[in-house]
């Protein structure tokens, strides 16, 4: 198997996207990725594209025709692929085996949803469908409420607190201030999400993640062809994808993923790399007790202790572990398919020492970790700058 390198990125703004439909965001991820890696796209041999829920959101499907299409990459072969919130890290991953199999050299991953064009309810239960739909969507549990449940059962055994998930959403959108890409670029206050609308108790407004447009790219190559594009090509040195039971009801706990802790210990063996090893980390905060839950499954921290961890500072800039300095799906926004990408974008740039105003110390080891549902699937990446 050979080594994959990123060796170009691009992303779109998150956001509302009043002015911009489906085709328009990943046609501009994906011309951004291709420019900034110094290729033409007649040079690309295949691409993989990560969308949850086109269809339903935009009434487009056979996304990998139009991405062709629209790209000017007809006649390559372009591959949609679908995990739920967790699309993305798993076209990132389709294309980092196509790449090390040998099968192709260059080869262009996105990630793209269009959401803020239906209502807000119509769109919930649409993301319903990453669940199970008989025994949790049907019976009125949408993703707020089977996260609350998470959340109050972590309350009960860990005695975390609504203040230590609310320092989740004020340490991002910290971060997500300073992401000229990021949907909310404004600091809050511990009072502002604690006085927040309950969305589902003890979840409210700011512990949720936005409904967002957006699309990112990413460009692979082999790695021992990467230097010829790039000066600073950034290697995959991990990557590992793990399963769960679908609804909460099946799980052997509901304080953790396992799918989270399955894909960490896979990609740490790969990496040869321990959890204290990795200096920063993209997560899948899609509420602020995901995020908690995260930096417990992937050994940042002992279960029990990423509630305290957080409120102390320990996942800021100048703590143990700094999260999410994109913003997190919190603060950057969440369009769901993109979420993947959006993740391995930010890790380049903080290899790559491009991260303006955010930028981690002598970044050298990076992680993203991608969920699907509330953790049927789950995908962790590892990268390095050479």
């Amino acid at each position: 198997m050979r080594k994959v390198a990123i060796i170009g990125v691009g992303m779109t703004h998150f956001g509302e996207h009043w002015e911009q439909g489906f085709r328009d965001l990943v046609v501009e991820a994906g011309l951004k990725a291709i420019t900034d890696a110094g290729l033409s796209g007649d040079k690309i041999d295949a691409g993989f594209i990560g969308t949850m829920a086109s269809g339903r959101l935009v009434g487009q499907e056979h996304i990998g025709g139009l991405l062709a299409d629209y790209m000017g990459l007809t006649p390559i072969p372009i591959t949609r692929v679908e995990g739920a919130c967790a699309s993305g890290a798993l076209a990132l991953r389709q294309g980092i085996m196509a790449v090390a199999s040998g099968m192709h050299d260059l080869v262009v991953v996105g990630g793209v949803e269009k959401m803020t064009d239906l209502g807000v309810n119509t769109v919930s239960d649409i993301l319903g469908g990453a669940g199970d739909q008989e025994w949790e969507l049907f019976l009125g549990a949408t993703f707020p409420a089977i996260y609350a449940l998470m959340a109050k059962r972590h309350m009960y055994e860990f005695k975390t607190t609504e203040e230590m998930m609310a320092s989740v959403a004020v340490k991002n959108h910290k971060h997500g201030a300073k992401n000229k890409y990021a949907q909310f670029q404004n600091e809050i206050t511990l009072e502002t999400v604690m006085n927040s609308k309950t969305i589902a108790d003890p979840l409210k407004v700011f512990d949720c993640s936005p409904i967002t447009d957006g699309a990112a790219g990413v460009i692979l190559a082999p790695l021992d062809m990467a230097h010829s594009y790039t000066k600073k090509p950034i290697e995959i040195i991990a990557s590992a994808q793990a399963s769960d039971a679908i609804a909460l009801q099946s799980r052997e706990t509901l304080t953790g993923l396992r799918a989270t802790q399955v894909a960490g210990k896979k990609a740490y063996e790969m990496a040869k790399l321990k959890p204290k090893d990795i200096q920063f980390a993209e997560l899948h905060d899609c509420f602020t007790i995901a995020e908690i839950m995260a930096i417990e499954d992937l050994g940042f921290f002992p279960k029990g202790q990423g509630g305290p961890a957080t409120l102390e500072g320990k996942t800021g800039f100048g703590g143990e572990i700094i999260t999410n300095t994109s913003g997190g799906l919190k603060s950057c926004g969440h369009p769901v398919g993109a979420t993947g990408v959006k993740q391995a974008v930010e890790c380049v740039w903080q290899l790559r020492n491009e991260a303006v105003g955010r930028q981690v110390k002598d970044a050298h080891i990076g992680l993203s970790q991608n969920v699907g549902g509330s953790g049927a699937t789950a995908l962790v990446h590892i990268y390095k700058n050479l």
